[in-house]
């Protein structure tokens, strides 16, 4: 076996280095081997192009060593191989380092200094480093062919966008409609599920255990007689504004508690958990009968057949109580409910996720929604209605370009229908050789099982 030689230390690398590259350049080597593979079987390769608003780093030198690899070893298996550079030009990175440029802060500060003046300065941003790519990538011996690079911003490509859109729509896969997003209030845009994935952190949000007194108990007369109460928890106090309904799980058991003098209906799997051991477990019923009660909301804002009960195969007993509040302005289950029930989808927040003169709960108008939690948390200890109030500690997503914290609302947007090409996805991906190999049915496998439709409106 051949032993490893010690690297000659009279070896000036950089120089070697240095020859090389000036070899390759004077000989076209690149181009030749371009040349020279014409009309071979292609191997197709798609530059994932970087935005050269800021200065290449060391994690670009790691990625641009593998697109450089993989080309180069189906070029020496005899495929003919198009390597063509491009430039992001697009996106909320560019247009958040502009914004440090001129000090603005949100949407509405890019509107009074100008949008036209502004996405001048956001196409000379994406230029401003190319020089630098470029010497990096020519330093790094990547084979690709810059004198021709494409940009996202050039009508050509801006073109071939529309017409992929075109092409959506001619096969019924674009729509518009009313879901539940994470949007960002700091952006003033929806993200895309894929952005969303990007942003999880561990976050401390307020936990409140909340009293919904029961008015009508069509099925269990005894709840009303004993002035009880449904039991609800919630770690986004500021969507108690917007309740309209509570759902229960129809195949669970419930139960009525005594504590302190007071009754409460909760899960009976999780009483003991919220509750103690000193509650007194008086009655048990199955989720079912419980659908139909009403209750007196802890904010009473619509008319009509709301505040009542519901069948939800959503309810979770891993935590809370097995009541889970509904407000369809917020939530993709409590809007799928409300639809389902015929409730308004009511959401009283503008696009700074701040709450407006809709609601009739006037403390909280014109306060962003999280820093009413602790107003609307002093508001109900102060009315009785609070069991207890904690911290929860949890995984929660925060955009990942700002960091502020995303909030679910129901807006109306541009959406590609993926869920209708999900069987035909996953039976490709079959045919896929993926490295590492438990890619495959880890981390893409699992995100093509659990695909929803994209989510395509950016509303900058």
């Amino acid at each position: 076996m051949a032993r490893l030689q010690p690297v000659d230390p009279n070896v000036d690398f950089p120089a070697l280095e240095r020859e090389v590259l000036r070899f390759w350049k004077d000989g076209r080597v690149f181009e030749r081997s371009l040349e020279e593979r014409r009309g071979a079987p292609p191997w197709v390769f798609y530059e994932g192009p970087p935005t050269a608003n800021g200065r290449p780093g060391i994690h670009h030198v790691e990625s641009r060593t593998f697109k450089d690899l993989h080309p180069r070893y189906r070029t020496m298996t005899g495929h003919f191989v198009a390597r063509k550079a491009g430039w992001d030009c697009h996106g909320l990175p560019v247009e958040l380092e502009v914004e440090k440029e001129i000090g603005t802060k949100t949407k509405r500060d890019i509107e009074a200094f100008g949008i036209a003046e502004f996405n001048r300065r956001c196409r000379e941003s994406v230029t401003r480093y190319v020089g630098d790519w470029e010497a990096m990538t020519e330093r790094l011996g990547f084979w690709i062919d810059l004198s021709e690079a494409y940009r996202t911003m050039d009508p050509e490509y801006v073109e071939s966008v529309w017409w992929s859109l075109k092409e959506l729509h001619l096969q019924g896969l674009l729509f518009e409609a009313d879901k539940s997003v994470a949007y960002c209030p700091r952006c003033g845009t929806a993200l895309s599920d894929h952005e969303v994935a990007l942003g999880y952190t561990t976050v401390t949000d307020p936990s409140v255990f909340v009293e919904l007194p029961i008015t009508e108990a069509a099925h269990n007369p005894k709840l009303v007689g004993t002035e009880s109460s449904l039991l609800i928890w919630t770690t986004t106090p500021w969507t108690l504004i917007a309740n309209l309904g509570a759902a229960v799980s129809p195949t669970e058991t419930y139960v009525r508690a005594e504590l302190d003098g007071r009754s409460y209906v909760l899960a009976n799997r999780l009483a003991r958990t919220v509750l103690g051991e000193t509650a007194a477990l008086r009655d048990t019923m199955n989720g079912a009968t419980l659908v139909g009660a009403r209750y007196q909301p802890p904010y009473p804002t619509e008319e009509g057949d709301v505040y009542r009960v519901v069948a939800g195969d959503f309810v979770s007993m891993d935590e809370g109580t097995g009541i889970v509040h509904i407000a369809p302005g917020f939530g993709p289950e409590d809007l799928e409910v409300g639809r389902r029930e015929g409730w308004p989808t009511y959401r009283p927040i503008d696009d700074d996720g701040r709450f407006t003169d809709e609601t009739p709960v006037g403390f909280v108008r014109g306060l962003f929604v999280k820093d009413a939690d602790p107003k609307i948390i002093a508001d109900l200890e102060s009315r009785d209605l609070l069991l207890k109030a904690e911290t929860y500690e949890h995984t929660y997503p925060l955009c990942w370009r700002c960091d502020t914290p995303l909030l679910y609302m129901a807006r109306t947007s541009w959406y590609i229908r993926t869920t209708a090409r999900k069987e035909r996805l996953l039976e490709v991906n079959e045919s896929v050789n993926w490295y590492p190999e438990h890619i495959k049915h880890g981390r893409y496998g699992d995100w093509l099982e659990n695909n929803v439709d994209w989510a395509l409106s950016r509303e900058r």
